[in-house]
């Protein structure tokens, strides 16, 4: 066998040793499928980096002509569950973020309606959460404006604001403790800290209160 290459004879191996069999016939390509002349099966060699062997495409049956892949599209109620599950909304602010995906046969009002009905979608629910959110850090009055934004119903703003007067100046000093904590000691001092205060949207008779030291906490 010169140059150590094979003269068309099969070998075989007997107790780990490799021994031949002249004129044998090898039944692996019957076996595998494989073109009996010992070529590469049709399409090439899977396992020779150096043959046209081309692997099935997987995704052909997921994509598009042109090689662009499908993604699925989320109907537009799906759409506002998945906003809902983060947080409360309104129902303006709900319609304004998925007026944008409205599409042609898409009803967003009727929608809006279903998500109500079904107790998803609440103004109330969205009224509690935000005062129970700014109620620590803010006055009426800002509060108040933030719901009137989203165009909630006079009646419920009303009951939100009638809750925060209650306990106006007692947040309103925790507000201003932990900002300064000491009383004003001049004119400058005094404008800044009212400012402070009137930009968090506490009412002037409030502030007035809290800067001249007073501690009585009933109502106004």
């Amino acid at each position: 066998m010169p140059g150590g290459q094979p003269d068309g004879r099969r070998f075989g191996v007997r107790d780990g040793r490799r021994w031949d069999r002249p004129g044998a016939k090898s039944d692996i390509g019957a076996r595998s499928g494989s073109d009996p002349s010992g070529g590469d099966p049709p399409g090439g060699d899977p396992l020779d980096p150096s043959s046209d062997y081309a692997a099935p495409d997987s995704s052909s049956s997921a994509s598009e002509p042109g090689g662009h892949s499908r993604r699925p599209t989320r109907s537009l109620k799906m759409r506002a569950i998945d906003y809902l599950s983060r947080r409360e909304y309104s129902r303006t602010e709900l319609s304004r973020k998925l007026a944008p995906f409205v599409e042609e046969g898409d009803a967003l009002d009727p929608l809006l309606d279903a998500l109500e009905r079904e107790g998803l979608l609440s103004d109330a629910r969205f009224a509690e959460s935000v005062m129970n959110r700014r109620s620590a850090r803010m006055g009426s009055s800002r509060i108040v404006n933030e719901l009137r934004q989203h165009r909630l119903d006079d009646t419920l703003v009303e009951a939100v604001a009638s809750t925060l007067r209650d306990t106006e100046r007692a947040r309103a000093q925790a507000v201003w403790r932990k900002k300064f904590g000491q009383l004003p000691q001049s004119a400058a001092d005094r404008a800044k800290q009212a400012r402070f205060l009137a930009m968090r949207g506490f009412s002037h008779a409030t502030i007035s209160h809290i800067l001249k030291g007073e501690n009585d906490w009933s109502d106004e």
